[in-house]
């Protein structure tokens, strides 16, 4: 049996034949990708025009304290017939006249308790929007990433499906040759081919998956993806910024706009507790109005009256059917809702953060266990086929080895995604999360060769 060369292989090089079916020319790098979905994503864009209808919350809020002017004006056609008596002798009076009748009136509240808490809930509404947009601003960057990364994956996946298939082609091609020449058997042929036919089912499946991932991140984006930068083969994890839980706690307590906005919704729904309470309360208003009127009514015929007058007035509520009282318990008891939805929405928060920091942590050991994973496994494929050219070992061996390289391979792409999406959902936890966290991130893609891999000729 004629010797098969063998090759060693570079460190985090992937398996047998130079892949390249994806060119580099156009390559979508991360933060050209984030702003096209930020330009685009109908999810974003809807958050963006509730938060400018919120805006408007404390203007109608700060209306309720502001002076109210009111204009009237009233022109009737009156057609009358008047009887009066005097003196035993009874007079009746046909009238046809226009009768006209203008005002403007100002009435600025002095105390009113409910236009108070009007004021203050409208200035705690708009506050609740802006926290509202800014977990929206922070969701799109998690949405986003976790969509570019699943899309990378699925064409690591593809990548290295290729590989393996072209790997068991070329072991199938060689045990095809030797067993033509009589060095090999029929048995390993089959075994071959085997995973040959294994392989090429994977790729297909793998190419369902890339196209499933680009379409995905094509609808956000707005426009078709053809090509994404690839994850440098030689990355590594970096130290969390801050290495204790409690920091990140913290962090989340202060920070996390959710439970920002669930306490605002609490302070809210206080305001209008204190809105309906006012229900029981006294109002005064100072009143100024400027009136002009013409036979205004039958009693002012042919009068031309023009008035001013200016005062205080005072409106004491004493029964409405027992609706304030109704109205402050329905307030109330939403209040004591939105306290326990605020328990809620910490206790979920802290929840997250708490698995995001884990899967950071395990994802950093997973990663560099992986690596040591594929070192390993690429020594063993040197080693099984060495021992089968000394007759130790089998052709099925062989293909056992390469099937747990790539298997290896493809554990270590979906661990550095797995890590990177953990770090972007812990800082999302933690209410820090920006663009720049992406930029952070960003130099670890590049338009390069996406898992380029050195080929190894089979010969006699």
């Amino acid at each position: 049996m004629q010797s098969i060369k063998l090759k060693r292989f570079l460190p985090y090089a992937y398996l047998f034949t130079t892949l390249t079916y994806i060119g580099n020319a156009s390559a979508l790098g991360l933060i050209e990708a984030y702003e096209a979905a930020l330009a685009n994503d109908s999810v974003y864009r809807a958050a963006m025009h509730d938060n400018e209808a919120g805006q408007q919350y404390k203007i109608l809020g700060r209306s309720n304290l502001l002076p109210n002017i009111s204009a009237s004006y009233a022109y009737n056609k009156v057609d009358s017939d008047v009887s009066t008596s005097g003196n035993g002798i009874p007079r009746n009076e046909t009238r046809d006249y226009n009768s006209v009748s203008a005002a403007i009136q100002v009435r600025q509240p002095i105390f009113n308790l409910e236009s108070w808490a009007r004021y203050q809930q409208g200035n705690l509404q708009t506050d609740l929007s802006d926290k509202q947009f800014a977990n929206r601003k922070q969701e799109l960057i998690k949405r986003f990433f976790g969509l570019y990364a699943n899309a990378n994956y699925a064409e690591d996946v593809l990548a290295l499906s290729v590989a393996e298939r072209d790997a068991f082609k070329n072991q199938s091609d060689a045990n095809k040759l030797m067993l033509e020449r009589g060095e090999g058997t029929k048995t390993a042929l089959i075994e071959s081919q085997a995973q040959l036919n294994l392989s090429e089912a994977q790729v297909i499946e793998a190419q369902d998956g890339v196209s499933d991932g680009r379409n995905a991140l094509a609808m956000m984006l707005g426009k078709e993806v053809t090509n994404l930068d690839a994850l440098s083969g030689g990355f590594k994890v970096q130290p969390l910024e801050q290495s204790d839980y409690e920091t990140w706690k913290n962090s989340a307590l202060e920070n996390n706009p959710e439970i920002a906005a669930q306490r605002e919704t609490v302070a809210v729904a206080y305001q209008e507790i204190r809105k309906n309470r006012a229900g029981h309360a006294p109002k005064l208003d100072a009143v100024a109005s400027i009136s002009r009127s013409q036979s205004d009514t039958v009693a002012t015929f042919n009068q031309d009256i023009d008035s001013k007058s200016i005062g205080l007035q005072l409106n004491v509520p004493i029964y409405s059917g027992g609706s304030v009282n109704a109205a402050t318990a329905q307030a109330e008891a939403n209040y004591k809702k939105a306290q326990d939805d605020l328990e809620t929405k910490t206790n979920e928060v802290l929840l997250d953060l708490r698995k995001q920091y884990n899967l950071v942590l395990s994802s950093s050991l997973k990663i560099d266990a992986l690596n040591q994973s594929v070192e390993s496994a690429e020594l063993l494929v040197t080693a099984t086929k060495k021992s089968l050219i000394g007759g130790v070992r089998t052709n099925l061996d062989v293909l056992d080895a390469r099937k747990q390289l790539f298997t290896a391979q493809r554990d270590l792409s979906l661990a550095r995604y797995n890590y990177l999406v953990a770090l972007i959902s812990l800082k999302k936890a933690a209410g820090t999360l920006s663009v720049a966290d992406l930029e952070k991130i960003a130099p670890n893609f590049s338009p390069q060769q996406r898992l380029a891999t050195k080929s190894e000729a089979l010969s006699d």
